[in-house]
């Protein structure tokens, strides 16, 4: 039998379904409860209690023992008297297994949801109906509005993919350098192998053979270098003033400003056929890089320290040694001992402070020279030498919108393709126009850095358009071809593969790594 009482009045929902029925214990019989209290148990006039759908009061509900619903009598008393609904409401009240599915869409480059930025996660927009009888669980929105914003979400989600695609695209090309880095420093250990074969096998040769093998796997790795900063990047290389192309003894003087200054020495060492003879004077503190740091003190390299602590006698056996096994010497030295900045504005003004309190010209786009490492190789090989390069390089490509210059690229940067231009001038000066003495020597080399100075000024600061960017006199670019650097790429990356592709080879290239670079830590500080 149905309560008398209205849909209406009774409680909706969740709350609804569990309290619209309920047991109360009243001298053992079911009362009917206030819509506020729960639900209508309707007492018979036999006497039997029913519930709001004509069914009986489960057994054991008010007895002492349990009964289907496992609750005692005195358990219903423990909860205040407010009983517990009916087994019809109970079915109801139980909880579902599925819930109502939130539709929501992929996120679109504007937000989440419809174009134009959408909701918050979760959000549910536009019109819904409940699930229909036909699908379950399929929350459908109406047609019209709805079905707009899903082509436009549609559109956007392409957009999306579009705008990530360009994004990864910039990213890649942004990284371009790592390529050529991954290439050159996954080659190491197999050239630092073939050179340590050639070292033993030599042990019992004379020195000028085994110099010369080692300045032509020099010039095999060098070769490969200068495909990725030559080739690969494509920069045009303007060389002006005296173009030497025959093989002599020299030491090579250039401005210092950017880490690849090391590699414009090789860009002109290549074009006369001298690529394996370039051996570099070094701050003390390359001498620690894991592989290189070893072997470039082997190869001829001089580790010399910036301060006070410049050990000369070192510096003089080594060079004489060389002379004395013929070596061919293409010296390398960068007399400001530290690069050119524009930013560093203290290290500038400290330079332009000590030229001034020694009587010297005040210099703008170089530094002020230092003149122990010059006279010491000059001096020492004064009679093995040819000739001294006085050479001045210029980065196209380095002044800012405002005019002013601005820091040279890196080695990172120039291999992304950063800059399009080198400008390189090149005086030859004759070992006879070179004064011997220390104190007269100093103030030539000074002057050098001044028509250093002077060339830069011109290629910075000049307020003709058509003489900024590039050097006084006529140009020549030079290209170098692939026959000279891409057979080396070819001979040292196979060489790296096949290593690579058997678990023996790659347990050797790896040994080579940690090990090699333990034993040149530990060989340079025993030598220092």
């Amino acid at each position: 039998m149905r309560s008398g009482r209205s849909r209406a009045a009774r409680p909706s929902g969740r709350q609804g379904r569990l309290r619209c029925h309920a047991l109360d214990q009243s001298g053992g019989a079911l009362v009917p409860r206030s819509p506020a209290r729960g639900g209508p148990w309707q007492p018979q006039a036999n006497g039997a209690a029913r519930c709001c759908r004509g069914a009986p009061p489960p057994a054991g509900a008010l007895g002492d023992g349990r009964g289907s619903w496992g609750v005692s009598a005195a358990e219903l008393g423990s909860v205040g008297g407010r009983g517990l609904p009916c087994a019809c409401a109970r079915a109801r009240a139980r909880p579902r297994t599925r819930g109502p599915r939130v539709v929501r869409r992929r996120r679109g480059p504007c937000g989440w949801g419809r174009r134009g930025g959408g909701g918050r996660p979760g959000e549910q927009r536009g019109r819904r109906r409940r699930r229909g009888p036909g699908r379950p669980g399929d929350w459908r929105r109406r047609r019209g509005a709805g079905s707009g914003r899903r082509r436009r979400g549609a559109g956007g989600g392409v957009r999306a993919a579009g705008r990530m695609l360009l994004s990864l695209v910039l990213h890649m090309y942004s990284m371009r350098c790592v390529l050529p880095a991954a290439v050159l420093l996954g080659s190491a250990p197999t050239y630092v192998l073939a050179w340590g074969a050639w070292r033993l096998l030599s042990a019992f040769l004379p020195a000028r053979l085994y110099q010369a093998v080692d300045d032509r796997l020099y010039c095999v790795y060098q070769s490969m270098v200068l495909f990725f900063f030559e080739n690969y990047t494509g920069v045009q290389i303007l060389l002006y003033g005296d173009l030497p192309k025959n093989k002599e003894n020299i030491i090579y003087l250039a401005n210092h400003q950017s880490t690849v200054d090391w590699i414009i020495a090789d860009i002109l060492a290549v074009r006369q056929n001298a690529l394996g003879h370039v051996r570099y004077v070094l701050k003390d503190g390359l001498k620690w890089l894991p592989l290189y740091g070893c072997y470039f003190s082997q190869h001829g390299g001089i580790y010399v320290k910036r301060s006070a602590k410049f050990n000369e006698k070192e510096m003089r056996s080594k060079l004489q040694s060389y002379m004395n096994a013929g070596t061919p010497m293409y010296l390398v030295i960068f007399p400001e001992g530290t690069r050119y900045n524009p930013e560093l504005t203290k290290v500038i003004s400290a330079s332009q402070t000590f030229a001034a309190q020694e009587g010297f010209a005040v210099l703008k786009h170089v530094l002020t020279p230092r003149i122990k490492a010059t006279h010491v190789a000059f001096d020492s090989m004064k009679n093995y030498l040819d000739a001294i390069y006085d050479v001045t390089v210029a980065f196209e490509g380095t002044v800012d919108d405002k005019g002013q210059r601005k820091e040279a690229p890196s080695m990172a940067e120039f291999l992304c393709k950063e800059c399009p231009k080198i400008h390189i001038h090149i005086d030859r000066i004759d070992k006879k126009d070179v004064p011997e003495e220390q104190a007269y020597m100093r103030r030539w080399l000074h002057e050098r850095f001044e028509i250093k100075d002077k060339l830069l000024i011109e290629f910075y600061d000049s307020l003709d358009p058509e003489r900024r960017n590039k050097f006084p006199g006529e140009s020549v670019n030079s290209k170098l071809s692939l026959k000279k650097t891409l057979p080396s790429l070819l001979i040292l990356s196979g060489l790296t593969a096949g290593m690579l592709m058997t678990e023996a080879g790659r347990k050797l290239y790896v040994r080579t790594w940690i090990y090699g670079t333990l034993i040149g830590c530990l060989w340079v500080s025993i030598k220092a």
